[in-house]
């Protein structure tokens, strides 16, 4: 298992899809980087994964929260899922606009 998920990283990056604003545009979206992110969380680079997009750590908790919920039924999931959403918007905007000054 630990091989699995060793080598798991070496297959995402031959399968990952291209950013078309950035090669339209000429510019980052405010997309770019999630897939990097998970792929250097699946490496265990935690810091980097976080350079690379922030809120990869509240996307990942929110889209486990929701699947979850489908499952068993979990108390102030509503209000749960709206903070973590909002934290999401907020690291996205906000990475977004660092990377222009």
């Amino acid at each position: 298992m630990n091989l699995f998920l060793a080598m798991l990283p070496l297959g995402i990056k031959d399968y990952m899809i291209p950013c078309f604003s950035k090669q339209i545009l000429g510019m980052d979206c405010p997309g770019c980087g999630l897939q990097r992110s998970v792929v250097f969380l699946f490496q265990g680079d935690f810091i980097a994964a976080f350079h690379m997009y922030p809120a990869v750590y509240t996307i990942i908790p929110l889209l486990g929260l929701l699947l979850a919920d489908v499952f068993f039924k979990i108390p102030y999931i509503n209000k749960i899922v709206v903070l973590l959403m909002i934290l999401s918007v907020g690291l996205i905007l906000g990475n977004y606009i660092l990377k222009f000054i």
